[in-house]
This record gives structure tokens, C-alpha cells and sequence, in this order.
């Protein structure tokens, strides 16, 4: 399978201070990538990087099979879409006429225009000016900018933050559509339950290091005590193994009519972060 990103031995340093140190991960071709952790972590420079937004210290980075600093390229940018805290929208302009001139540098039809706005559920709001809308609509129209070409790459920094819960919930079925359709994600974030919705795979980075790397499950079980709570119709919760022995005790309850709920200590992945790091996702 394609590795549509592949970086070896990443770093960069600002004014003698390594904000990635030796960070090496690889994209497959289709994957949703969730980059975790806190802010101040390192995950926006290396979207920066990723899009040749900044030069790399040190380090290999390929991205669509290609040197990262080849992503400046017309072509090269044609091929991704970026969505980052920094809109550069017309804030004199509408919604629609924002995304009218963007899809004329793509040569998109007028159509793609709806098809985006649908995307991140603002078509009704399509008339308003930028400069009359809250921050969660903002992010939402640069959302849809960066999707209406149908990028083969998506990179998403923090693409809920601003969210309500219904718009968040709406942007997570667009994207897992959009994935569907053959667009890999890169998305950065510090929220674990997001990370647990949408991604494939996810890398923890603390410090500007990865700390570790797997598919949500995996390291959910990995980092599992293997231990179970049973909660009985009386109120009392008892944390026993997962164990042939304990299966004879839940049996017992079961037939005495005591038992109300089972359910296995699974660590969250904050809870993961922070037995590895000692710090909140924050």
C-alpha cells in the first residue's frame, strides 16, 4: 500500500529550541490520521511542514511521493486541502462569493460551490458576509474551501474546535464520506473522543516526540489491566480479572438475579496520554 505521507527523523528547531525531535511516522494511502496532543505540542508545525509551509531542520518528509518542499508547486497544492486556525477569508465578502473565487483558481464548476456549503451545513447562510459570522461559522466555510476540490490529501488542524455538537457530528459524517470517496485525513487534535470517532490509526506527540503509535483499539488494549467492573441491583460495583476463576462469581450473580451491569476497564486515550506522559490533553 501507498504511503502517501513518510516521514523519517524529523526535526525542527527554532532559535536553538527543537520543537520536533526525531518524530518519524508513515500515512497509507486512504487512512484517517489522527496527530494528538496537547498545544505547544508540535503537531501544527509539522502540518506546516507537511505543506511546505516551513522548511524542515532536519530529516526526511515525503508527501504524495514527493520531497515536502515540492508541495509549494501549483500542481503539488492542487492536490491537498489545509484547514488551519488561519481562515484568510474576505471578511468583506459573502460565504458564497468566498468559495466562488477559490473554486475559479481550481477551475471548478459553480456547483462545487453548494456541494462544499452542503458539506458543513451552511448553504442557508450563504449570502451573509464573513465579517458578520461567529468563529464556528468561519471555520466551517474554510472547511469547506479546503474540500471542494476534492483533495487526494486533507490536512484538518483542530477542524471541530469551534464546534457545537450538532455541526461536529454533521462535519464527522462529511469527512467519513469524503474518506470513503479516497481522500486521506491528517487530522490534529487534543480530543480524545474525536480522535476515537474518526481516526484509523493515531500517534501520540508530547514535547515534540512521539510517544506512541497504533490504531485506537490496539492501544487501548495495550494499555489495558485486564480487569472488569460488575455492578450489582444493590449499588455495589466489584473490580475483578478477566479470568475463568471471576467467570464463576458473575455466573453466581447472575442467577441470584444481582447482577445490574458488567463492563471491562478499558483506559480512554487521555487516559493512555497521560500514564505515558504525566500531562493532560489540554
Amino acid at each position: 500500500m501507498m504511503n502517501v505521507i513518510d516521514v523519517q527523523h524529523l526535526q525542527k528547531v527554532f532559535q536553538k529550541e527543537e520543537a520536533l525531535q526525531d518524530v518519524s511516522f508513515s500515512i497509507n494511502k486512504g487512512e484517517i490520521f489522527g496527530f494528538l496532543g496537547p498545544s505547544g505540542s508540535g503537531k501544527t508545525t509539522t502540518i506546516k511542514i507537511l505543506t511546505a509551509q516551513l522548511t524542515r531542520s532536519g530529516g526526511s518528509v515525503f508527501v504524495l511521493g514527493q520531497d515536502a518542499e515540492e508541495m509549494k508547486k501549483p500542481t503539488n497544492r492542487a492536490r491537498f486541502g489545509i484547514l488551519t486556525d488561519n481562515s484568510g477569508l474576505y471578511s468583506r465578502l459573502s460565504v458564497e462569493e468566498n468559495l466562488l473565487l477559490y473554486s475559479k483558481l481550481y477551475n471548478l464548476p459553480t456547483s462545487a460551490v453548494k456541494e462544499a456549503l452542503d458539506f458543513v451545513n451552511l448553504y442557508n447562510e450563504r449570502k451573509k458576509k464573513v465579517s458578520n459570522l461567529s468563529k464556528g461559522m468561519i471555520q466551517r466555510v474554510t472547511l469547506a474551501r479546503s474540500i471542494m476540490h476534492k483533495p487526494e490529501l486533507l490536512f484538518l488542524d483542530e477542524p471541530t474546535s469551534a464546534l457545537d455538537p450538532v455541526n461536529t457530528q454533521h462535519i464527522y459524517n462529511g469527512l467519513r464520506k469524503l474518506n470513503a470517496m479516497g481522500t486521506t485525513i491528517f487530522l490534529t487534535t487534543h480530543d480524545m473522543s474525536e480522535a476515537e470517532t474518526l481516526c484509523d490509526r493515531v500517534a501520540f506527540l508530547h514535547k515534540g516526540k512521539i510517544r506512541a503509535m497504533g490504531a485506537p483499539k490496539e492501544l487501548k488494549k495495550q494499555f489495558s489491566d485486564d480487569t472488569i467492573t460488575v455492578e450489582l441491583v444493590d449499588g455495589s460495583q466489584h473490580c475483578i480479572e478477566n479470568s475463568k476463576e471471576e467467570a464463576k462469581r458473575i455466573y453466581d450473580w447472575m442467577n441470584q438475579g444481582l447482577l445490574s451491569r458488567i463492563h471491562t476497564n478499558e483506559p480512554t486515550l487521555g487516559d493512555i496520554f497521560m500514564q505515558m506522559t504525566g500531562s493532560d490533553l489540554i
